[in-house]
């Protein structure tokens, strides 16, 4: 039986995903949180990571995490430049939310470089997972970042990054640097139906209409 456990380390989350003793990580969190992350994963017999993007609040202990338990790190390759800077792929906003988040965020993306895991593996749109010990698939969520991509776990656990959150309520992501890409992803993933959703900033919901 699939389990998932939330970490959560300030505004950020990432999540175990175990099927019983195997599991995989979807996202890191930030550098802050790398001691309670590990503390989770050591709980586990660690096969994968999976980056949904690679900003640093869910990529910046990829490469640690992934020399400590000598597993790969899978990222879309749109979004491998993106460990070069951030300002390959610059972000905008929209709302209150979405302004405030991004003025809190932009001074630590431009200064925070996140390293490059020396075991990349890239993951495109319908790719599985099951070669790791966890029934799911790789959807493509272009929008927030290009390469953006989401889990979808046994069709009852969809795991979506920044492609959505849940600041304050669930809704389409507010930062984004493509915004119709955005809407596009976050109907794709309202499309798919029962499921809970979770998010990469705020706690889980289930499905609904954006």
């Amino acid at each position: 039986m699939i389990s998932v456990k939330r970490i959560k380390g300030g505004t950020d989350n990432c999540y175990i995903v175990a099927e019983g003793n195997k599991a995989i990580l979807i996202d890191t969190a930030s550098k802050r949180n790398l001691d309670k992350v590990i503390s989770e994963c050591d709980k586990f017999e660690m096969k994968l990571i999976v980056l949904t993007h690679v900003h640093f609040d869910h990529a910046e202990n990829a490469a640690e995490l992934s020399r400590k338990y000598n597993i790969p790190v899978a990222i879309n390759k749109l979004d491998e430049e993106l460990f070069e800077s951030f300002n390959k792929q610059p972000l905008k906003s929209y709302g209150l939310v979405g302004w405030g988040v991004l003025g809190m965020s932009l001074k630590v993306l431009k200064n925070t470089k996140v390293e490059r895991p020396e075991k990349l593996i890239y993951l495109s749109d319908g790719d599985d997972l099951s070669s790791y010990g966890i029934n799911a698939k790789i959807i493509e969520l272009p929008g927030h970042t290009r390469g953006s991509i989401g889990v979808d776990v046994e069709g009852k656990h969809l795991f979506v990054g920044d492609e959505l959150d849940n600041w304050i309520r669930p809704g389409v992501g507010h930062l984004y640097n493509n915004l119709d890409a955005i809407r596009k992803s976050a109907e794709k993933l309202r499309k798919l139906g029962g499921r809970t959703v979770y998010y990469g900033h705020g706690k889980p919901t289930p499905n609904r209409e954006y």
